[in-house]
């Protein structure tokens, strides 16, 4: 009978099923079926013309008794804890700070009543989400450019010096983070801006005959209302605390910002793929894995005890 209901729902919703299947099978060709890799992180992984590269992986020897040579190297190396503290930072300001703000944007975006300007404003916001990271960086570039940049001609003229905003490290994680903000603000919103769209209407008209100001109704209706899907995007948010994308840093970075700029995903880079050490770059990016699941436990097991809401 079991099989029977599960057949009856399949055939029920085949059409969703068949939009779902490519995606499906993507993540099973590109994310699922190349996980035999990880292997590379325990070996002392070569590429040898002629040889398959499966063939290479299996047969390649193993990283000293348990396969564990690597990541000793990587921890007790000088460039672990900086690397460390770096990524850390970088994910935990860009969580304090980037998570919350699409959220109040979405409040404060539900509170225009005129829709001319609510679609409006959407719309503003939603347009660098689009814009390529490489265009991104480069209108950064030119705007805070020192000798012809915007910002720094505002300095000058009140008397102020230009600041080398991308040659100080101090500036860095700042540049990062806002930029990151700007581009994502308005997509970020979209989804607490579906779930208001599911309040019913009569809890505000209620409020409103019982006095309640704008103010109340939000902190008594609306934030409540959006409650679960904030606790399941913070907690998704959490698992990736230590994934800060190599791609934006490598446009951004240079030797002079190391100190604050060199991350996990851009070491991994340079040893992985300039230097060409497969085994010792997989061996750093499979510990940053584990601890973004490390993450990801805590802060569900967190979310589930102290405001009844987790992924699982």
């Amino acid at each position: 009978m079991g099989s029977g209901v599960l057949l009856r729902k399949v055939k029920k919703q085949k059409v969703l099923l068949l939009l779902l299947l490519p995606a499906i099978v993507y993540f099973i060709v590109f994310n699922y079926v190349p996980m035999y890799g990880v292997l590379i992180a325990f070996k002392n992984f070569k590429m040898q013309e002629g040889v398959n590269f499966v063939a290479n992986v299996f047969n390649a020897p193993w990283a000293g008794k348990w396969g564990l040579d690597h990541f000793k190297t990587f921890v007790n190396g000088p460039y672990f804890w900086q690397l460390l503290r770096n990524t850390f930072l970088l994910g935990i300001y860009s969580l304090a700070f980037g998570f919350p703000i699409p959220i109040i944007f979405a409040l404060l975006l539900n509170e225009l009543r005129k829709r001319f300007y609510k679609s409006f404003v959407q719309t503003v916001s939603y347009l660098p989400y689009f814009l390529s990271i490489v265009a991104v960086i480069g209108m950064m570039k030119m705007v805070l450019s020192p000798s012809s940049g915007v910002v720094n001609k505002l300095l000058e003229r009140v008397g102020l010096d230009s600041i080398y905003f991308f040659a100080l490290p101090e500036w860095f994680r700042f540049l990062f983070i806002s930029s990151g903000i700007w581009t994502s603000m308005g997509m970020g919103a979209v989804i607490y801006l579906a779930a208001l769209s599911k309040v019913d209407t009569e809890q505000y008209e209620s409020a409103v005959i019982d006095g309640a100001t704008r103010l109340r109704q939000m902190w008594h209706i609306t934030l409540p209302a959006i409650k679960p899907v904030v606790v399941i995007t913070l907690i998704l948010n959490m698992s990736g605390v230590l994934s800060v994308g190599a791609e934006k840093i490598i446009l951004m970075y240079n030797s002079l910002t190391y100190e604050t700029a060199d991350v996990f995903s851009t070491f991994v880079y340079r040893r992985g793929l300039i230097e060409l050490d497969f085994s010792f770059g997989a061996a750093v990016d499979l510990f940053n894995a584990i601890v973004n699941i490390i993450f990801l436990v805590t802060a569900n097991t967190i979310a589930r005890k102290v405001a009844g809401e987790s992924l699982w």
